[in-house]
């Protein structure tokens, strides 16, 4: 049915005009006019990793371990995490694809689904985990903590957060532009106040702490505060011109830019006594910058939630093989603030703990699988006839998982078993999912044995 002029058209605010194509191509290969450079892909990928909850995972560690123990927990954490990143953005700048459509090369048209499920799913939970992060300091800073204004805030930001996700690439890089900079120049000032305040770098590196956390679940910690996301920065990285722009931009983000977090973090949870530990806002606050404080508190939020509501979407478009992004925004936005509402945001830390431990396998697959199996050029996805499932791929998550579970001596957090394995949880699990896939396929498929996918004659590769 046709709508007037001047009337109200729901499907179209819903579904885009059905006319055009969704401008971020969530079911196809990004094509290379509408490729972005470097400035404008590490603007959206740092605003994406810039988050006050990586700073509670700082101050976290470093009053656990200490100091200097949380130092060298970052460093290897962050050096895990930076090249896990680098080489998906690099594998999906290639390919001109999401992480999601990169899953279906590698574990089939259905087997996608699952990981559809976990990276979609994992993040409409973040967005419902941090909206109170932002909603409940809002309400504190004019000194009206009643519950109905906390939660008409939490309605109100996560709208907001929906919106630059549902303007898609463009929406989140203007709103990167004048975030990135702002978190920059106040990340550094606090850092040199708290300095100051703990009497030099002497007294930041004579903290002590607890004892009660072991280095490879500080590790873990550290690689599970954006993993997740990190899985998923293909869905960014797509658009650059080129994987040797993906890759850095991935490696500055991730190394770099989320190493920064996670630093500030620790270091305004060793001076000052603020609950939570190490918070952005609060240890602004503490240090005379409340107004500064809220300012970055938003921005810092917002610039990693839209990214979070983005990604579910692309997860969403995937799972229902529908190519408009938009129905997805808005659902997923709309359970997440539902989370919000019911108190999610209790369960950052341990949340960080479960996503350290199951999302490194599966992206250890895709890289492996574009690397050694499809040897670094996959065709267009109109030239496969996709297999329902990689059972290969498949069992390697399965082994992965495992591999994690047995070294960080959890199934979920509070659930405990026998911990044989030495060595950190994340990395453990991305060496044994990326064997056992390579020698499945090897074993397994290349022999016959199990299907996988058919490649028609004279396909391109990419």
């Amino acid at each position: 049915m046709s709508v007037r002029d001047g009337d109200f058209d729901w499907r179209r605010i819903v579904f885009g005009d059905k006319d055009l194509p969704d401008p971020d191509y969530p079911l196809d290969h990004v094509p290379k006019d509408e490729r972005k450079g470097l400035v404008s892909l590490s603007a959206v990928l740092l605003g994406l990793v810039f988050f006050a909850g990586t700073m509670w995972a700082g101050a976290e560690v470093s009053a656990a371990m200490g100091f200097q123990e949380m130092l060298s927990a970052m460093v290897v954490g962050h050096i895990i995490l930076g090249g896990y990143v680098a080489l998906l953005c690099a594998i999906s700048a290639k390919a001109g694809l999401t992480t999601v459509l990169l899953a279906r090369y590698s574990f089939g048209r259905v087997g996608a689904k699952m990981a559809d499920l976990l990276l979609g799913g994992t993040q409409v939970g973040w967005f419902g985990v941090t909206i109170p992060m932002v909603a409940i300091p809002t309400a504190t800073y004019f000194g009206l903590e009643t519950g109905a204004l906390i939660s008409a805030l939490i309605v109100t930001w996560g709208v907001l957060h929906m919106l630059t996700a549902y303007f898609g690439y463009d929406g989140m890089e203007k709103l990167s532009y004048v975030a990135v900079p702002f978190l920059v120049v106040v990340g550094v000032l606090s850092i040199y106040l708290a300095v100051g305040d703990a009497g030099g770098i002497d007294g930041l590196l004579a903290q002590t702490g607890g004892g009660e956390m072991s280095f490879g679940l500080a590790v873990t910690i550290v690689v599970g505060t954006f993993i997740s996301a990190g899985t998923q920065a293909p869905n960014w990285a797509r658009f650059a011109i080129n994987s040797r722009v993906a890759f850095w931009a991935g490696l500055i983000a991730f190394l770099v830019g989320n190493s920064f977090l996670f630093l500030s973090g620790a270091v305004g949870g060793a001076v000052y006594d603020v609950t939570p530990q190490g918070d952005l806002y609060e240890v602004l606050v503490a240090q005379g910058l409340a107004t500064v404080g809220l300012i970055a508190l938003i921005l810092n939020i917002w610039t990693t939630n839209d990214n979070a509501a983005y990604a579910f979407s692309v997860a969403g478009a995937e799972a229902f093989e529908f190519d408009r992004k938009r129905p997805f925004v808005i659902a997923g936005c709309l359970v997440g603030i539902g989370l919000a509402l019911a108190g999610a945001d209790t369960l950052l830390l341990p949340w960080l703990e479960l996503l350290g431990q199951y999302i490194p396998p599966l992206g250890a697959i895709i890289i492996a699988d574009f690397l050694l199996c499809w040897r670094g050029g996959i065709p267009r996805m109109g030239d496969v006839q996709f297999t329902n499932i990689r059972w290969t791929s498949i069992l390697a998550y399965g082994a992965g998982c495992l591999a994690a579970i047995l070294t960080a001596g959890s199934i979920v957090p509070g659930v405990a078993v026998s911990a044989p394995v030495p060595g950190m949880a994340a990395l453990n699990s991305m060496i044994v999912a990326a064997a056992v896939h390579i020698a499945g396929y090897y074993a397994l498929e290349r022999t016959g044995i199990l299907p996988s996918h058919r490649i028609s004659p004279g396909a391109e590769r990419l």
